[in-house]
């Protein structure tokens, strides 16, 4: 796999255009701390603050500490301690000592989900690269739930979820979780050396890219029903859904297309074999996304869901859809050269830039109506620094390794 160069003027190359990546990693840090809680990380509000009975949430302390923990990999300093918390709520409040796995929130109760339990994964594989003591005790029990749980060989893929004492089961499969354990996965081969997790990945990827979206026209289908049967309707009374919504969602499009090539380059590196069709599916989903979901209103943006004729469902404009759009952009341009993913990547950041990025209050708005403006009737607040983060780190490393362990290596 030959890589072509990045384009002499592209803004990848530019020393400013860097600098300016990383101030802006240096902007959102501080305001992400202040979600700490006694036991993990909660959802901030607009300006940065916790709310009145804030409760942590597991989404939230599992994504803080592998934000926090790519922070402590740089060398910033401050962000140790808060890894430590993550960690010990991770081992503590949110972990269910009876049966195992973790609750979503500190109320400690509810089924418990492949989503979340990829992300407890991926902290905790991030947390080791960091150094952190607790990391691999952590690191060794989030393994083995997902593969005693979760991970199913005969399907190539995760369920969803289970109830707390994982003898029910959710008649349901979701690209979603597995499309975040296809993440999860990558960062596994890395810090644990075992290319299992890549062969696992690309089993993922093959059974909803490279079959399901492949088949329809390079649009990732999202809900299936347990025997892998495609739910087109799924969720139609509940379309704004933030994690199950109706129809397709263009945000998961471009993430796709973005680990499909960390997957090529991560197999290449390997020495394992590496599929063609990672990279031609790559194109075609940024290609697709890009043009049905980009001004599909008639105003710029990336509108968050579309009908299965690619017309507007969901208007609203999440700002992790565009962070995915750029890290997408990025990936895109460092693996082909081709002009159109820079111009793609700087009208993301032009966009972004202009709308998302809140310098009076801090963070990034996380939701704007369809005329660009704030607006919080799907992401209230300001709870999520993983997409953000991640979309200022992701343009400046290679394809390979993954986020954590690229960073250590710099």
């Amino acid at each position: 796999m030959k890589t072509p160069a990045i384009p002499h003027d592209s803004w990848l190359r530019k020393p400013a255009h860097l600098a300016w990546l990383a101030d802006e990693g240096m902007r959102l840090l501080p305001f992400a701390r202040a979600a700490r809680v006694d036991q993990g990380f909660a959802a901030l509000d607009a300006s940065g603050r916790l709310p009145e009975h804030a409760r942590a949430e597991l989404i939230h302390t599992a994504r803080m500490t592998h934000c926090f923990a790519l922070a402590q990999i740089q060398g910033i300093p401050g962000h140790a301690e808060l890894v430590d918390h993550g960690i010990a709520a991770l081992q503590g409040a949110l972990c269910d000592a009876e049966f195992g796995g973790w609750f979503a929130d500190a109320r400690c109760r509810g089924d418990k989900s492949a989503y979340l339990h990829a992300f407890v994964a991926l902290a905790a594989s991030s947390a080791a690269v960091a150094g952190r003591p607790a990391a691999p005790a952590l690191l060794a029990e989030a393994i083995a739930i997902l593969e005693t749980h979760f991970w199913r060989e005969e399907e190539g893929a995760l369920r969803e979820s289970l109830s707390r004492d994982w003898q029910r089961e959710e008649a349901y499969r979701g690209a979603n979780s597995n499309m975040h354990a296809t993440e999860t996965f990558l960062a596994l081969a890395d810090a644990t050396g075992d290319e299992v997790w890549l062969l696992r990945a690309l089993r993922i990827a093959e059974r909803l890219i490279h079959g399901h979206a492949t088949a329809n026209g390079q649009v990732v289908v999202e809900h299936f029903d347990w025997q892998w049967q495609a739910l087109p309707d799924y969720n139609e009374a509940n379309r704004a859904d933030p994690f199950r919504p109706y129809g397709s969602t263009p945000g998961h499009s471009f993430e796709w297309a973005r680990l499909l090539l960390h997957l090529e380059a991560a197999l290449q590196h390997a020495g394992l074999a590496v599929p063609e069709w990672l990279l031609d599916d790559a194109c075609g989903l940024f290609a697709r996304a890009s043009c049905d979901a980009w001004n599909a209103d008639g105003k710029p943006g990336l509108v968050y869901t579309l009908d299965w004729a690619s017309r507007p469902v969901v208007r609203a404009r999440l700002h992790w859809v565009h962070a995915e759009a750029i890290a997408a952009a990025a990936t895109l341009l460092r693996r082909t050269g081709e002009s159109i993913y820079e111009d793609w990547y700087r009208c993301f950041w032009e966009f972004s830039a202009s709308y998302f990025i809140d310098l009076q209050n801090g963070s990034w708005h996380h939701e704007l109506d369809s005329d660009n403006q704030p607006a919080s009737s799907i992401w209230p607040g300001k709870p999520d620094l993983y997409h953000a983060y991640q979309a200022v780190l992701l343009p400046r490393l290679p394809l390979a390794p993954s986020l954590a362990t690229a960073l250590a290596a710099v």
